[in-house]
């Protein structure tokens, strides 16, 4: 028999009333009625209520007793009164009369509660996560991304595919994100990096021979933190197949996903595949971004047409305009009832945003005529009110905002404004999943601070363009074989079908300014593999991380993850990033050299 325990804290019920058990766990909470002392057991799977009368030679010890203390208690099961049921949890019906008992722990003072699930500073909660992972609602979501990881691990295997494990000490790659450093003591003055993504070594397992791989991989960026991005490391579920199309990816990866949220979404609708694919442009030109929330019904429309007209008389709209300015309307519908606050206090928003503000239209119908009102809608002629609402699919029931700004500005605010109406007006379904492709990601695009083209996406993708017209295209009209998958407004996932031809990635890295002894220096592992006969391949790599925060219905990916560093790339809990003892230094042949402010 186990010496701590008969039974879990969540096991048992009615049928057990007059067992003799034990149970072990921390003190959760404790209830003093006078003549009775409540106290609820708590281990990993659930809650026990258990009872000591007052006249109990333990009473008093266990009425000092501090919350969260480890305790072994033995006794009877017992019906519970049933004034005092409780059919919110497992064991509601019964309860355990204390009989004799152990201290296997005793707890300090607690630096933050856990019973109560109250919100507490998040710099508390990350110095002492141990306890923060205590919480009903935290240890649920850590238990959640145990089953995500083993599901897809499950649906991988069943597609044929192998689990290895690539290297987590590799040499630095000049692209992508700041790579982690690692110092050599047995090379002194050259450093080891931790693997932004196992990207090369994927595509040589592919060049090996294998069909099919995968592995959860861990991945080192030295990047800033965001709400849905961790600052250091991130996992993902990391995926390649030989000798597929695009196209091939998209049937494997889409019945996992779909399963994949109908399992965990909480009875939340998932749309079914195939997921709609929709390219970059038309995603920018109808969302304002390349991660579009499809639950929301909004599309942006460009009116630029209408405002450049002789039929629109607004000055500073036409002087922009001249500039390279474009104009986006955000068509609201049904916003018939709202008060003039509604709209002023979006174009408050918008300024607060940073923009200029949202000059906007509503619309009434009078003597079967359809007009504008609102502030800007004098400078519109009637002909234009019509066309306005034709073209953005409007009726004397709704209204409209626009954006005028250079082309990017205007794309990337009038999306974020979409999604912000979108809320305002509950027009959003959070019982929904609706999954999305983008695909078609330009190859290159202009570097305004470097004044130069650069990569816009993965290097390593293989463009839309025989090689035998690639020279004859313009750089930023060619598009790649690279693909987004997107739920919900967030990507879920990067991926591309891989360039496998050397000749190829040459000429790709040349319009770049990479010279082809660059690519050999900087590439030497990949450009040597793919020289001795590589298969077409792709594949892609969806983030563990923020597909645990959709499915836990979390904004933040702190919430979902076990021991994370906080917002400035801290672990408060182990106290890192920390400073290194002068022996350790002088092993690594590392002098450190700090400038003085």
């Amino acid at each position: 028999m186990n010496k701590y325990r008969t039974h879990n804290c969540s096991e048992l019920r009615e049928k057990d009333i007059g067992k003799n058990v034990k149970l072990s766990g921390w003190l959760h909470r404790k209830r003093d009625h006078g003549n009775l002392l409540f106290l609820d057991i708590r281990d990993h799977f659930g809650i026990t209520q258990c009872v000591i009368e007052n006249k109990d030679k333990n009473f008093k010890i266990l009425e000092k007793l501090k919350p969260e203390s480890v305790i072994l208690i033995s006794g009877p099961v017992i019906k519970r009164a049933k004034d005092t049921e409780n059919k919110d949890l497992d064991t509601g019906l019964i309860e355990v009369k204390i009989k004799n008992f152990e201290i296997l722990s005793s707890s300090k003072e607690l630096p933050m509660p856990v019973f109560g699930e109250q919100d507490y500073p998040e710099e508390i909660r990350l110095k002492y996560r141990f306890i923060d992972l205590r919480r009903n609602e935290m240890h649920k979501n850590i238990e959640l991304r145990s089953k995500v990881i083993s599901f897809l691990r499950n649906k991988m295997i069943e597609n044929n595919f192998l689990e290895f494990q690539t290297p987590i000490l590799t040499a630095s790659s000049p692209e992508g994100a700041r790579d982690f450093l690692v110092p050599s003591r047995t090379h002194q003055g050259k450093f080891y990096a931790l693997p932004q993504a196992p990207q090369q070594f994927k595509q040589m397992i592919m060049i090996s021979g294998f069909d099919r791989y995968f592995q959860i991989a861990p991945c080192f960026r030295d990047e800033d933190g965001r709400a849905d991005r961790s600052p250091g490391e991130h996992y993902q579920l990391d995926m390649e197949m030989s000798f597929v199309e695009q196209e091939d990816i998209f049937k494997v990866v889409e019945p996992i996903f779909y399963d994949l949220f109908t399992k965990f979404g909480k009875n939340r609708k998932v749309n079914k595949n195939p997921f709609p694919k929709i390219t970059y442009k038309e995603s920018l030109d109808k969302y304002g971004t390349d991660k579009p929330d499809l639950r929301n019904p909004i599309e942006l429309v460009d009116v630029t047409k209408i405002f450049s007209s002789s039929e629109v008389s607004l000055k500073i709209f036409k002087e922009n305009i001249k500039k390279g300015a474009i104009v986006k309307a955000i068509p609201v519908p049904n916003t018939i009832s709202k008060p003039r606050s509604f709209f002023d206090n979006l174009n408050n928003w918008a300024i607060k945003e940073g923009a200029s503000g949202m000059a906007y239209i509503t619309f009434e119908k009078q003597n079967n005529k359809i007009t504008g009102k609102g502030p800007i809608a004098k400078f519109f002629s009637d002909k234009a009110v019509l066309e306005l609402l034709k073209i953005c699919k409007l009726t004397e029931k709704d209204s409209a905002f626009f954006v005028c700004n250079q082309i990017s500005e205007a794309l990337k605010f009038s999306g974020i404004a979409r999604q912000k109406i979108g809320n305002e007006l509950k027009l959003i379904d959070n019982k929904k999943f609706n999954f999305c492709w983008i695909i078609d990601y330009p190859m290159y695009h202009y570097d305004e601070v470097e004044k130069k083209i650069d990569f816009s996406h993965n290097p390593f993708s293989m463009p839309q363009e025989n090689i035998s017209d690639f020279d004859k295209k313009d750089p930023l009209k060619i598009l790649a074989h690279q693909y987004d998958l997107v739920c919900n407004g967030y990507e879920l996932s990067s991926g591309a079908i891989r360039n496998h031809v050397p000749e190829y990635l040459y000429k790709v890295f040349g319009k770049v300014g990479y010279s082809k002894e660059m690519v050999d220096k900087n590439f030497s592992g990949m450009i040597n593999a793919l020289s001795y006969g590589a298969p077409p391949h792709g594949g892609m790599a969806p983030g563990i991380d923020r597909i645990v925060m959709l499915l836990a219905d979390e904004k933040n990916i702190r919430e979902v993850t076990l021991f994370p560093l906080n917002q400035n790339a801290e672990d408060l809990l182990m106290g890192a990033p920390s400073k290194i003892g002068d022996k350790q230094l002088k092993e690594l042949g590392i002098k450190l050299d700090f400038k003085k402010n």
